[in-house]
C-alpha cells in the first residue's frame, strides 16, 4: 500500500469510526487536500515503501472501539506534530489540520489513557515505597481483572445461547 493510499485509509478509518464524516463530499475534499499534501512531501518517492506501513499494521491489533480510540488518538497526535512544521499558509494543510484537531478533541479520553500508560512505565518498581503500595493494591487489581474476564465470559455464553450455531 502506498503512503498516499495509506494516509487516506488511516484518516478515513478514523473519521468514519467516530462519525465525523457527514457525507462523502467531506471525505472527497479531504482526499483532494491529502493529494496536495502528498505532493508537498514528495510521497511518491521510492523510499516510502521501505519497511512497510507505520500505522495501519498497528491498527489491526486494536479491535475494540475503546481500544481503537487510544491508538487513534496517538496517531492523530503524531500527524498533528508532523504538520506543525508544514507551511500553514496552504489551505489544504490548514483543512487537514483542522479536521485532525476536531478528531483529536473527540478522542480526548484516548489521550488521557495514553498518558496513564506512559506514567505506568515510569513507575520505579524497585522503590520500596512503590512496592508497598503495589502490594496493598494487588487484591483490588486482581478483583478488577476478575470482573473484566467474567463479564467477557458472560457475554460469550449469552451469545452462545442466542446463536443457533
Amino acid at each position: 500500500m502506498s503512503f498516499q493510499t495509506y494516509s487516506l485509509f488511516v484518516l478515513s478509518v478514523i473519521m468514519i469510526s467516530f462519525g465525523h464524516v457527514e457525507n462523502t463530499l467531506n471525505l472527497l475534499q479531504l482526499q483532494n487536500d491529502i493529494d496536495k499534501l502528498k505532493a508537498d512531501f514528495n510521497s511518491s518517492h521510492s523510499d516510502v515503501a521501505d519497511g512497510g506501513p507505520i500505522f495501519t499494521e498497528r491498527l489491526s491489533s486494536w479491535t475494540e472501539r475503546n481500544e481503537k480510540r487510544i491508538i487513534l488518538s496517538q496517531i492523530i497526535s503524531m500527524y498533528l506534530k508532523m504538520l506543525e512544521n508544514t507551511d500553514r499558509s496552504k489551505s489544504h494543510v490548514r483543512n487537514i489540520a483542522e479536521e485532525l484537531y476536531t478528531l483529536k478533541e473527540s478522542l480526548s479520553d484516548g489521550s488521557k489513557k495514553i498518558e496513564d500508560l506512559k506514567d505506568l512505565t515510569k513507575l520505579q518498581m524497585s522503590d520500596l515505597k512503590v512496592q508497598r503500595k503495589a502490594v496493598n493494591e494487588l487484591f483490588s487489581v486482581l478483583q478488577k481483572l476478575g470482573d473484566t474476564s467474567s463479564s467477557h465470559k458472560r457475554k460469550r455464553s449469552q451469545f452462545q445461547r442466542l446463536c443457533k450455531c
